[in-house]
């Protein structure tokens, strides 16, 4: 089990990395398989790169919004309770409005 997973790693990287193994061993001049190569390789990090920073920046956007709702929906909640029950935004700290004597 394990040997046939080594050869089956040697064999996976030697047709992605290997000119002379890969589809690449077509193109006649070793250089232009060799800037081939590079190119394709260049291409794979900044894809990887790109997805990992998409994902990571992505957690960020998703908190940044979920912060935005979360305020809108307070000040929505602040307002209709205004217009509904006004009195729930009175202190009873003892004052009284002009129309209440004792």
């Amino acid at each position: 089990m394990i040997t046939e997973l080594r050869n089956f790693t040697v064999r996976s990287w030697n047709f992605v990395f290997n000119h002379n193994v890969s589809p690449l061993r077509h193109i006649p001049d070793v250089a232009v398989r060799h800037y081939v190569l590079q190119i394709l390789g260049l291409m794979w990090a900044v894809s990887f790169s790109v997805a990992l920073g998409s994902y990571t920046v992505l957690a960020a956007s998703i908190l940044g919004h979920t912060v935005l709702i979360a305020a809108a929906a307070v000040t929505v909640a602040t307002y209709t309770v205004a217009a509904k029950r006004p009195d729930l935004f009175v202190r009873s700290s003892g004052r009284r409005s002009d129309g209440e004597h004792d």
